[in-house]
């Protein structure tokens, strides 16, 4: 079994600038700076692991820590509102304190990272919606914060989600074209759809064409057409829903479009295109339902509009921290 070569502790911090960078513009990882840096040393490319690796690592603990301080740092934000005083520092760096974890890769600007994912995937996005054509001429359009691993050999073309949505134009040749995600697997007779990861499971929404969805290894296939949707989950395919699929897959065109949705759904979809992280502080907000549509370039000038309209506001402390209650 092979040994991780040691990582200085300046390689770290390398790894930790190069992993910022790449995130607030993707295109740098093609670059011929950054690929001369990875491989002019093998513990480049270990310490660029264990950097995607804490980003990683820190997410669920950071929603966990705004749980458990929402108090603190309701305090904190409410401090930072008033004229500087001693006792507005003091409160400042009790609640800086219960920030810490929070921050732990934000003010660098980073996306959450799928790193063991990522490492088996050809193709990946960050922040930003990516367009790929595969060998076959097909085209793929990775919504941000998505990858995927593709597979051509065998007489078949196979394509796996590894995590994230992408939609599909496939491009007719004989051979078979399989989309497989969360245990299911989507078969393609001739069709531009989408397929996205919800958890455990994932949801297909077909645009024009057919596709067949089978949620599980022998399980009862479910043929889609134009405008319907089917999720599935451990084995076991949802209601197949008409809908509007342009409305759906709008996110192609730079807009998410939402109709009774709970306002958390919302947050962490545009949290997907944000360079840092969004924290909904307040539960309750965040069942409310939103409609609407909104440009996902710019999230934090949606979460304004949508505070005028329910009443809440955001604050963005720490660099790149958007706390929302």
């Amino acid at each position: 079994m092979s040994r991780l070569p040691p990582i200085s502790e300046a390689q770290s911090r390398a790894a930790l600038q190069w992993l910022g960078r790449i995130n607030e513009q993707p295109a740098q990882a093609e670059g011929a700076a950054f690929k001369r840096w990875l491989l002019s040393d093998p513990a480049h490319r270990a310490a660029y692991a264990q950097a995607q690796a804490l980003w990683h690592k820190s997410a669920t603990p950071a929603a966990r820590l705004a749980a458990e301080q929402h108090d603190d740092l309701q305090r904190y934000l409410a401090a930072m509102a008033r004229p500087p005083t001693a006792r507005r520092w003091r409160l400042a760096a009790m609640a800086m304190a219960a920030c810490l974890v929070l921050a732990i890769g934000v003010a660098a600007g980073w996306q959450p990272s799928y790193w063991l994912q990522d490492l088996q995937a050809d193709y990946r996005s960050a922040g930003q919606i990516r367009q790929v054509t595969l060998a076959d001429q097909s085209q793929v359009t990775l919504d941000a914060g998505s990858a995927i691993a593709v597979d051509f050999e065998h007489g078949e073309r196979r394509v796996r989600l590894l995590h994230g949505a992408a939609f599909f134009q496939v491009t007719h040749t004989g051979e078979p074209f399989l989309v497989e995600a969360a245990g299911g697997a989507v078969r393609v007779l001739g069709t531009q759809f989408e397929v996205r990861e919800q958890g455990d499971g994932a949801q297909v929404t077909v645009r024009s064409g057919r596709v067949a969805v089978s949620p599980a290894t022998g399980a009862v296939v479910r043929e889609l057409t134009a405008n319907q949707q089917v999720a599935y989950r451990a084995g076991r395919a949802g209601e197949t829903l008409s809908v509007d699929s342009d409305s759906r897959l709008a996110w192609r065109q730079g807009w998410l479009n939402y109709y009774q949705v709970p306002l958390a759904q919302v947050v962490e979809d545009l949290g997907r295109y944000y360079p840092g992280r969004i924290l909904l502080l307040d539960g309750e907000l965040g069942q409310r339902k939103v409609s609407g549509s909104f440009p996902l370039a710019e999230p934090l000038l949606a979460l304004d509009s949508l505070g005028k309209v329910m009443g809440f506001s955001r604050q963005t402390v720490l660099g790149r921290l958007t706390l929302v209650r």
